[in-house]
């Protein structure tokens, strides 16, 4: 079978398989299996082991037993609901197979009078006989009966004999295709070849052996493939050619003088990457990447003022209102008045709309900040040079390359994110682009101390919120849950908030999910302003504003959330030149890994570090929700437990970018795998 074939038979649909109608075809889909190589990846949990036979005499009870037998008579009563027997022997005893809702006509053609037949089952004894009831393997032909047969995690409607029999076909029929990898990457594997490793894998005796080269070798496929995508945009971005930005440096650090910080060495060594980038002649698509608090917004800034500085225009877009107008008002604070700059709200009258949208096709404004509103049709940009994205952890490969290819000829990218995460998930998330990384603090921000203290302490923490509230601090109290649950036991933001009120009149409001955007806007406003002094919320302030004067964070049940999750709430605060503080809440009888959580982030404020750790403990799926995000979902791989061959696949990555080599023969690669549309043109 040629290439072509080869993967078209993979990629072919269901009902190309014999025995899979329209019913199970769609019960498969139901359960994202589309196709045939899509069925490769549903893997056996256990298996049943029907490979030896037994005489009746020495049958055991409750146990899935395999015997040859021969039918001698059969019994059809002609009373509706009772059950068709068979009465079956072999040299050392008697069986009935006991048949409900089966026709007489199937059960003769399955069990003739005097065929010797091999059947498996369950083993059950009534009135003082052997019973073996629907027996689901039955056949003249031993061979087929006698094997270890797989268990899957089953899809309703379909039983397993029908599962084994799809799977056995597509393992049977599987195509030989040629080999994509380098001889020096199959060595790793011990030169075992895809086919091989695809019929180990449904091998009842692999299952759970992780660690065998059959495995690793399919993991890293997986892992290769995406690199391999990712590597092939970053290509076709680069060849996209543009206008130089030319700018003065000079003006750029007379704005950092008179600033009332001085930038880190990360903050000074990613505005250096970025300026390169602007001032090349290849488009930048870039991801900024810092932890909380690490000032990634002024170097951001910069760049759109060295754009701006070079003749073009700027848009920033932020994930709320609000953050896009503390972002607005940072820049109206720093840059020089001769700079236009706009805020496109949902709160400005149709007329004010009307007129910013106009001033920014007349390229009049060299500035404008706003939400996702930026980038609808009727907004339009005369000479838009730079794009600023903060907080995109939402937007996947098709997003990016979609913003990129709209956002025109000469247009930069730079996304922005608050969120560390571990190297191997950036290297799958973010291989399409180039990364600068912040890891320093300024320092002008305290570390933040973390305390842990049980739920009935309540009164020492009530204590003192009364204390930092009389040295006029804000805090942040955060709860799990808006309303109480039967079913689980947490605090509710509802309660907390009642209970905070009687102890704090006029002092406490409340957020959550189910507020409407207009009021929470006018919420934050009023805290940012500090017309009040507690805000009890949900995870919804997880990201994004600063509020210099909120100095501790409350998390209730904090064994909840995950490290991450936590690491990111406790960076709402700490955001002015204020010792803060996180205090952790949590109930008696924690897990060790509760434990575990706790006292890592009691003990660092690194982000970075935490994310790993988080990684370690949770599983890469579950940290801050990046599986809902419409990532890369890995069937086999797992960046913890195959670290390596992340590694291995960014170091192949590299030679074959540095060497050039021809990729055409990782075509089928690419087709089974990713199937992306974004370089259908090489695949």
């Amino acid at each position: 079978m040629d290439i072509k074939r080869s993967y078209e038979y993979l990629l072919s649909d269901l009902s190309s398989l014999k025995g899979v109608g329209i019913k199970t075809s769609n019960l498969l889909k139901k359960k994202k299996i589309n196709n045939v190589f899509d069925l490769l990846w549903k893997l056996p949990k256990s298996y049943t082991d029907r490979s030896l036979s037994s005489k009746i005499i020495d049958l055991r009870l409750d146990e899935v037993q395999t015997i040859t037998i021969i039918p001698i008579k059969y019994s059809f009563p002609r009373i509706r609901n009772l059950p068709n027997r068979v009465l079956c022997k072999d040299e050392t005893g008697e069986i009935d197979c006991v048949f409900f809702n089966s026709y007489e006509g199937y059960i003769k053609k399955i069990l003739p009078i005097g065929k010797e037949v091999t059947i498996s089952g369950k083993i059950k004894y009534f009135r003082n006989k052997y019973q073996l009831t629907n027996p689901k393997y039955v056949s003249e032909d031993s061979s087929i009966i006698r094997q270890k047969h797989n268990s899957y995690s089953l899809t309703e409607g379909i039983s397993e004999k029908v599962y084994n029999k799809i799977i056995l076909q597509i393992i049977n029929n599987l195509p030989q295709i040629n080999e994509w990898h380098s001889k020096n990457i199959l060595r790793k594997f011990n030169n075992i070849s895809w086919n091989d490793s695809i019929k180990k894998l449904h091998k009842p005796e692999n299952i759970g052996k992780f660690k065998e080269n059959f495995y690793q070798r399919l993991a890293f496929d997986e892992i290769f493939s995406t690199f391999l995508v990712n590597s092939e945009i970053r290509k076709k971005i680069k060849k996209l050619k543009k206008t130089k930005k030319k700018f003065n440096i000079k003006k750029q650090d007379e704005i950092m003088s008179k600033l009332n910080f001085s930038l880190t060495n990360d903050q000074n060594k990613t505005l250096n990457e970025i300026n390169k980038d602007l001032s090349s002649e290849n488009k930048m698509f870039r991801l900024l990447q810092g932890d909380v608090g690490c000032g990634k917004t002024i170097v951001s800034l910069l760049s759109a003022f060295n754009t701006i500085s070079s003749g073009f225009q700027v848009a920033v877009m932020a994930p709320t209102e609000i953050l896009a107008r503390q972002h607005f008002l940072l820049a109206k604070k720093i840059f020089p008045k001769n700079i236009n700059i706009e805020l496109l709200s949902g709160k400005s009258s149709y007329k004010d709309k009307k007129n910013i949208l106009k001033r920014i096709s007349d390229k009049q404004i060299d500035i404008v900040f706003g939400t996702h509103a930026l980038f609808q049709k009727k907004v339009k940009f005369k000479k838009l040079g730079l794009i600023i994205i903060d907080e995109q952890h939402k937007f996947g490969v098709s997003q990016r390359k979609k913003l990129s290819d709209k956002a025109g000829k000469d247009c930069d990218v730079l996304l922005m994110t608050a969120t560390p995460i571990p190297r191997t998930l950036t290297m799958t998330i973010y291989g399409d682009m180039d990364l600068s990384i912040i890891r320093e603090k300024p320092n002008i921000r305290k570390p933040i101390k973390t305390y842990s203290k049980l739920e009935n302490k309540i009164d020492d923490v009530i204590k003192f919120v009364k204390k930092e509230i009389q040295l006029g601090n804000q805090i942040f109290w955060v709860c799990p849950l808006i309303d109480e649950s039967k079913k689980i036991d947490h605090t509710s933001a509802v309660k907390k908030s009642e209970f905070l009120r009687r102890l704090f009149p006029e002092q406490v409001f409340l957020l959550h999910g189910k507020t409407t955007i207009e009021e929470k806007e006018i919420i934050l406003n009023r805290f940012l302003k500090n017309d009040f002094k507690i805000l009890v919320s949900t995870t919804i302030i997880e990201v994004g504003i600063d509020f210099p004067n909120a100095n501790v964070i409350i998390i209730e049940n904090a064994n909840k959330f995950g490290l991450s999750q936590l690491h990111q709430l406790r960076g709402r605060v700490g955001r002015g030149n204020k010792e803060s503080s996180c205090i952790l809440l949590f109930k008696t009888n924690l897990s060790d890994n509760a434990k575990k959580r706790i006292n890592i982030l009691k003990d660092s404020n690194d982000g970075f570090k935490i994310s790993e750790e988080d990684m370690k403990l949770r599983g890469f799926g579950d940290i801050l929700g990046f599986k809902q995000s419409g990532i890369k979902n890995f069937k086999l791989a797992d960046p913890v437990h195959n670290h390596n061959l992340f590694i291995l696949a960014e170091k192949e990555i590299k030679r074959i970018e540095n060497e050039n080599e021809d990729i055409s023969r990782f075509k089928p690669l690419i087709k089974l795998y990713d199937r992306a549309d974004i370089i259908n043109d090489i695949a």
